[in-house]
């Protein structure tokens, strides 16, 4: 290994200045977003299997897929952005936008399995993807037709259902039509922005578009602002949260967001399998055009027009890679872009009038987000 991530040992519920949050929700939130998804993914199973027995099955496989992993970490900033406009976890509402929150983890679970569909990914949390374990079904049964493109379709559709759910889910949780109103503008913007990123990833890639201002701009759209900066948004305008405070959270949102990406770009090259769930250089393999990869060829790196977009990329490479990264200089630089963002984001937390005790929990989610040990 070639490149050591910095060491992270925030405690996940004590805040960094001395305040520490009590109330069982902020201290045990990703569990709470747990039972509120396990409760509803039950409740339309059930209605599935009442269509056809046979779509139960792919509702089993999209359960699966959103229970059997993630930190939560978009619900989390959701509730986290609730509570800094004055969110009361204690309150008479406090149920209702928990489940409104814990809806986001189906945003995520469609833009994951359509993710791993483009990207021709084979495995997703040490598991095979959804379009992979669907072709090896139709294999298994011996079914007509070709197993690569039922998998395909399959993932596409269980992607469609989790999109919709999401909805369903948002507009079933009981919040009053106010506060509906009020947040509806964030959960539209954010679903367009995730599948603009995603597409503007594709046709990059297509282009071979290895420019750094093109990688940031995926980075802002496909990530950012669907993992933090709208999630925040969402979260303030359920509690009817200021323009001067939406404003603050979103520059914070989306500084954090990115520096998340790249975060986690350094993971793809430099991450251990184990640990990510993903095989070595799996992005390398699959030719995504990161800052990381993007600098590297901009300051010489030649590896990467050999390795990058190479399925059967071996580990010996991948080495080569990351050695390669690292003498350039590629690396440094994405570690000082993710400093410089970490700190203009925790400048603009600031200056917002966020409430206690979301204002040092905010802040602990930007260092525990982006300097995630490898």
């Amino acid at each position: 290994m070639w490149y050591a991530g910095p060491d992270m040992r925030v405690a996940p519920d004590t805040a960094e200045h001395g305040r520490v949050s009590h109330h069982p929700i902020d201290v045990a939130l990703p569990q709470h977003v747990e039972a509120a998804l396990t409760t509803y993914l039950a409740s339309r199973r059930a209605s599935g299997e009442a269509m056809d027995p046979s779509f139960a099955s792919a509702v089993d496989a999209l359960s699966d897929f959103v229970l059997g992993g993630g930190k939560r970490i978009r619900p989390t900033y959701a509730w986290w952005g609730w509570r800094a406009a004055g969110g009361d976890p204690g309150g008479e509402l406090a149920d209702e936008v928990l489940t409104a929150v814990s809806s986001l983890e189906l945003i995520q679970a469609c833009a994951l399995i359509h993710d791993d569909l483009m990207d021709a990914s084979s495995v997703r949390r040490g598991k095979p993807t959804v379009h992979i374990a669907f072709g090896e079904r139709h294999r298994e049964q011996g079914w007509l037709g070709s197993p690569e493109r039922f998998g395909m379709s399959a993932a596409v559709l269980i992607g469609d259902v989790a999109l919709a759910w999401a909805d369903d889910m948002l507009f079933a949780a009981g919040l009053p039509s106010e506060v509906l109103r009020r947040m509806s503008e964030p959960w539209r913007d954010m679903r367009t922005e995730m599948l603009a990123g995603q597409y503007l990833d594709v046709l990059t890639q297509a282009r071979g578009d290895s420019s750094p201002d093109a990688a940031l701009r995926i980075d802002r759209l496909k990530t950012a602002a669907y993992t933090v900066e709208r999630p925040l948004h969402m979260g303030a305008a359920m509690a009817g949260g200021s323009p001067e405070l939406i404003d603050g959270l979103r520059a914070f949102g989306a500084d954090i967001g990115v520096a998340f990406q790249l975060r986690d770009d350094l993971l793809g090259v430099f991450g251990d399998p184990e640990v990510t769930g993903k095989p070595a250089g799996d992005d390398l393999a699959e030719g995504k055009r990161t800052l990381l990869v993007a600098l590297g060829m901009q300051f010489g790196a030649d590896i990467l027009d050999i390795a990058l977009g190479k399925p059967d990329l071996d580990l010996g490479t991948v080495e080569q890679v990351r050695r390669a990264l690292v003498d350039v200089g590629a690396v440094d630089a994405v570690e000082e872009r993710i400093e410089e963002l970490t700190k203009s984001a925790l400048a603009a937390l600031d200056d917002a009038p966020v409430a206690e005790p979301a204002a040092t929990k905010l802040a602990d989610l930007a260092i525990s987000s982006t300097k995630r040990a490898f």
